[in-house]
């Protein structure tokens, strides 16, 4: 119910999000939020949780809406706060994750001194928010916080930008407002449906390529269905997260470089789009095409990031007329043996699967160290997958701390290349603090390996000693295992086969955060 109780703009905003739903705030705030902070003190509904840099705040909020389903809050310090946060809420834009980013302001009085720390900050959170407003005013603080938490769970859903000024968090005579209602995603045209059923019917060799809720529950199970009646399932290389292991269905992943796309959609006749888009290359490369759909491939969306996923692929599926029920094999359970010798990807990847918990989550960003990885947990024990959605480096750890915050009863495991664990590694610290129960894998090889592959399909040259440099990340070599413990981690490092699997096998058993460095030979 709305309060007549005079607040601040900052008790009202706190207050109309707590009353929506939100009950986690990733923060790092500074002076100018001083007054959100405070707001927070008082609203035990929230779990206040401290990032010590932005990207593991906004990464942990996409972690925890991919999880959930639902939107935290993130209290950002002005600008230069945002902008540090910019590259997971890049990714969490095309996860189309839905965050509530309250970002603090100067006092509007305050701006025209041109202070060291003003910036233009909608100029700067403009592009990777679906939403962008100013309060200017206290009476518009629990307005706007209301509008934002529903905007950010409109199709598109995704990240939203709420930027507080500190006169504004500061002064009363702001009250809190109704509550607005959760805004519902439309099913597809009939038409749309209609034209994909028929094309489907007429082509030799039909494909669908799908993402987004498609991946979860009725939209997998669906797509099992079409998939039994002669349809290729397939869904993006990047994507905000799906369900898989035994027992489930599983749809063909896309690959990632361009010339094994083209390979792969070679002969496709018709290509049917839920939510996805027609492929395209991650990077252009010289005398390379960037568009990899075949020119004699008709292709044919049941709608975007506006439309419910799921509801497309149910509906092709019933226009299609396929059964109800069964449709193409779900995974079997399998149980590798213990992996012995020299730690490589591959025994990593065996070791988890022979581990990994029931119902677990993994965050995944491996980078190329992760592939054998993927390959084998396709029949382990039934969990959910999230990797990099947007390819900006420092997702995983974050994610992972959103996550284990959002489903605490969950076990969570984080897979990380070396190079992207430095980007956020603050995340740790974060782990220790709040107890989040993540089992972290650091492939340690001592290289941007990505980097060492697109040097090569580039066509740049052969790598000198600058190149080589630039690509290195020895010299001196980064001691994972000592650097979580400095952040209160457990930790170990591993060297051979039997000694991952040992340290998995411990580690999955307690509770809290781990860290295992792997010594990838």
């Amino acid at each position: 119910m709305p309060s007549s109780a005079p607040l601040t703009g900052a008790q009202a905003l706190v207050g109309t999000l707590a009353d929506h739903g939100i009950t986690a705030c990733f923060a790092n705030p500074g002076t100018s939020e001083m007054h959100a902070v405070t707001a927070l003190d008082g609203e035990p509904r929230i779990r206040s949780i401290l990032g010590l840099f932005e990207g593991v705040v906004s990464g942990a909020a996409d972690g925890y809406a991919r999880m959930c389903g639902n939107p935290a809050m993130t209290l950002l310090h002005l600008g230069s706060g945002y902008l540090n946060g910019g590259a997971n809420i890049h990714n969490a834009r095309r996860a189309r994750s839905p965050m509530v980013n309250v970002i603090g302001d100067h006092a509007t009085y305050h701006l025209a001194n041109d202070a060291p720390l003003t910036s233009d900050i909608a100029a700067m959170a403009e592009p990777n928010s679906t939403w962008l407003r100013t309060a200017a005013t206290p009476e518009d603080a629990g307005r706007m916080a209301a509008e934002a938490w529903q905007a950010s769970l409109r199709a598109p859903a995704g990240p939203v930008s709420l930027i507080l000024p500190a006169d504004v968090a500061w002064l009363a005579g702001a009250s809190i407002p109704e509550r607005l209602t959760a805004p519902v995603r439309p099913g597809p045209d009939a038409d749309a449906v209609e034209r994909a059923a028929r094309a489907v019917r007429a082509a030799r060799n039909p494909a669908l390529l799908m993402t987004g809720t498609a991946l979860t529950g009725p939209g997998l199970r669906a797509a099992r269905r079409l998939a039994g009646a002669g349809v290729r399932v397939l869904f993006e290389f990047f994507f905000p997260g799906l369900e898989r292991g035994a027992g489930r269905y599983a749809p063909e992943r896309m690959q990632y470089f361009a010339e094994r796309v083209v390979q792969s959609l070679d002969g496709s006749d018709v290509l049917v789009l839920a939510e996805a888009r027609p492929p395209v290359a991650f990077f252009a490369y010289p005398d390379h095409p960037c568009e990899l759909t075949p020119d004699s491939c008709e292709v044919i969306s049941l709608g975007g990031p506006d439309v419910d996923t799921t509801d497309c692929v149910v509906q092709l599926a019933d226009a299609l007329g396929t059964p109800d029920t069964g449709g193409a094999p779900v995974a079997d359970l399998v149980m590798p043996d213990a992996p012995v010798g020299e730690l490589t990807m591959q025994s990593i990847g065996l070791s988890i699967s022979r581990h990994l918990p029931e119902n677990a989550f993994v965050s995944d960003e491996a980078g190329t160290s992760g592939g054998p990885t993927w390959v084998a947990t396709a029949s382990a024990a039934p969990h959910d997958w999230m990797p990099l959605t947007g390819g900006a480096l420092g997702q995983g750890l974050p994610v992972a701390l959103g996550a284990a915050v959002a489903e605490p009863d969950r076990k969570g495991l984080c897979l990380v290349g070396d190079g992207a664990a430095m980007y956020t590694s603050q995340a740790l610290w974060t782990m220790a603090r709040e107890g989040a129960d993540v089992v972290t894998v650091v492939f340690v090889n001592r290289s941007y390996r990505i980097l060492n592959i697109e040097l090569a399909r580039t066509g740049a040259g052969a790598p000198g000693p600058t190149a080589q440099h630039l690509l290195s990340l020895s010299d001196p070599s980064i001691d994972f295992a000592a650097l979580a413990s400095s952040m209160g981690v457990p930790s170990t490092t591993a060297t051979t086969a039997e000694g991952f699997d040992d340290a998995l096998a411990a580690a999955f058993a307690d509770d809290g955060p781990y860290l295992i460095a792997a010594e990838i030979a």
